[in-house]
């Protein structure tokens, strides 16, 4: 239901609607009203700025209402061709952008497909109010499907549900939040009135919007990226090819049914990921790392991205992360940086924070092309910086100077993190190593480094200041590691002495993903396991 908090092609039908509805109502003529829909339309691009996704907004929900308005939407495929041609023309990064093609998808939908499929549900005894409300999401949820899908690695299906009940909310909250707008001027106390009239559409729309999501069945796994998405919409045009073979749509019907009610009752019985309670997650993205901490519902923030956009997109899209308030990257090799395109894929990223240390250069360069094109404010982070989100709280250690002429400045001028989550304190020590490290526990305070979870440096290499393990002293260690490295990752010397301070070692190459959770009896971790095969023998 994302597309409903965003401008679209529907949002220009409806207050244009609203206002052609206006205009009968007072019996003024055809050119009368398409004046004041024209007018109408464009005040509607002014209020809410005409930024590109507005004004392509206003292309497709024109095209829309003046088909559907004139009784041929399919007369309309030419124009909306044309359209989306020019503004690709226009603007050739449209090509590629999400938002654009589910625009044009949803449009083509409901020119295409949503007559027909009314009329045959009309044909069949369904009520003409209910076969268009039942026609319309469908039909929009089917063109759209292929794009979700790769973009989310899900398939929904509680969507078209979900667009049901809200269908008599969207208009009401689109109509009173617009002349609030227009009101708020002129007649504040009247504008007032309007808003908190919208407030309730605008309430029942999140109130199913949130418990929808929270169906523990609502999604089905889905390959991600562009094959996920071509497979999909090859699916999707053969089945609708199929299905006008009365045999095949039966055939179609009882297949899935019997899916849904063979795999649904094992969806609602297991556990589920994310574990409920969880405080950090640590990442199986390879040789590499990939932090995820809490900060709300559907967000976290994230320290590192690991090698691979295709990794951290996937353990993001399994802990159900929507938004990232903020990007931190302990330092720029690639193995941190590497997949920071998938940090960006679907979400929305509010910052992002790099080291001090500005080597290496193409690290540092492949992270602010990124955030640029994402739309991210780039920034330094030193020590002393702190932040707070939810309740969530950020402070970074070190490096507490400029380290030089180590063996390798870039890893021990990491970032070097304490996180405190519920009260759980995590340490996050990105690649220090020995001189980092030591310079640390020089400049801290007595139980300055003191966690409950350390996720133990440079992915647990031999290079750790055997001090600063004990000064930690975790009751948990995460190692981000990767199956069969060539460096030796991790050291079993340093292993050793991490368990026989009582803490219990997890590693990514032979767990999964990693969560660690606080419950009723305490702090415990839930790790999510691997593939069988890439198992470290």
């Amino acid at each position: 239901m994302t597309h409903l908090n965003a401008v679209s092609g529907s949002n220009v039908a409806i207050v244009v609607g609203a206002v052609l509805l206006l205009a009968r109502w007072s019996r003024a003529g055809p050119r009368v009203a398409v004046g004041l829909c024209a007018l109408a339309l464009v005040g509607f691009v002014i209020l809410v700025r005409p930024s590109p996704s507005v004004v392509r907004a206003a292309t497709m929900g024109a095209i829309g209402l003046a088909a559907l308005a004139a009784g041929r939407p399919r007369a309309a495929l030419p124009a909306l061709a044309a359209a989306v041609a020019g503004l690709v023309l226009l603007d050739p990064d449209l090509a590629g952008d999400p938002g654009f093609a589910l625009s044009v998808l949803a449009t083509a939908g409901l020119l295409l497909l949503a007559p027909g499929w009314r009329d045959g549900l009309r044909r069949r005894g369904v009520p003409p109010g209910l076969a268009e409300a039942l026609a319309v999401p469908a039909t929009a949820q089917l063109a759209c499907g292929p794009v979700v899908a790769g973009i989310s690695g899900t398939v929904s299906l509680v969507a078209v549900p979900a667009n049901l009940l809200v269908v008599p909310a969207i208009a009401p909250a689109t109509v009173l939040g617009v002349a609030a707008a227009v009101l708020s001027p002129v007649w504040p106390a009247g504008a007032e009135f309007a808003a908190w009239l919208a407030s309730w559409p605008a309430w029942w729309l999140v109130t199913v919007a949130r418990y929808g999501a929270r169906l523990p069945a609502g999604a089905l796994p889905w390959p991600g990226g562009m094959p996920g998405a071509l497979l999909l919409a090859g699916l999707t045009v053969a089945l609708l090819i199929a299905t006008r073979r009365p045999l095949i749509r039966r055939l179609v019907a009882v297949v899935a049914v019997a899916v849904i009610a063979g795999t649904l009752p094992v969806r609602l019985v297991a556990a589920g990921w994310p574990p409920p309670g969880w405080v950090v997650v640590a990442c199986a993205v390879g040789q590499g790392d990939a932090l995820v901490l809490p900060a709300g519902a559907g967000r976290a923030v994230v320290v590192d991205a690991g090698p691979d956009p295709a990794a951290v997109d996937g353990c993001l899209r399994r802990l159900g992360v929507r938004e990232v308030p903020l990007l931190l990257f302990s330092h720029l090799h690639v193995d941190h940086i590497g997949g920071v395109a998938g940090v960006f894929r679907g979400r929305r990223v509010a910052a992002v924070r790099t080291p001090q240390w500005p080597e290496p250069a193409a690290g540092r360069d492949l992270v602010r092309a990124a955030a640029a094109t994402g739309g991210a404010g780039t920034a330094v982070a030193t020590a002393g910086w702190t932040y707070r989100v939810g309740g969530l709280e950020l402070v970074v250690l070190g490096p507490p100077y400029p380290l030089r002429g180590t063996r390798s400045d870039p890893n021990n001028n990491s970032l070097v993190l304490r996180a405190t989550v519920a009260g759980v304190r995590i340490l996050l020590a990105g690649d220090a190593e020995t001189e980092e490290q030591r310079a640390l526990l020089e400049r801290s305070p007595p139980g300055g480094v003191r966690a409950d979870v350390l996720k133990v440096a440079h992915h647990g290499s031999a290079y750790q200041e055997p001090a600063f393990l004990d000064a930690v002293r975790p009751r948990v260690a995460l190692v981000p590691v990767g199956v069969g490295n060539s460096y030796g990752h991790p050291n079993a010397a340093v292993l050793a002495r991490i368990a026989r301070g009582g803490a219990r070692v997890l590693r990514t190459d032979t767990d999964g993903d990693v969560a660690v959770v606080l419950g009723r009896d305490g702090m415990a971790v839930v790790n999510r396991g691997v593939a069988p095969g890439r198992r470290q023998r």
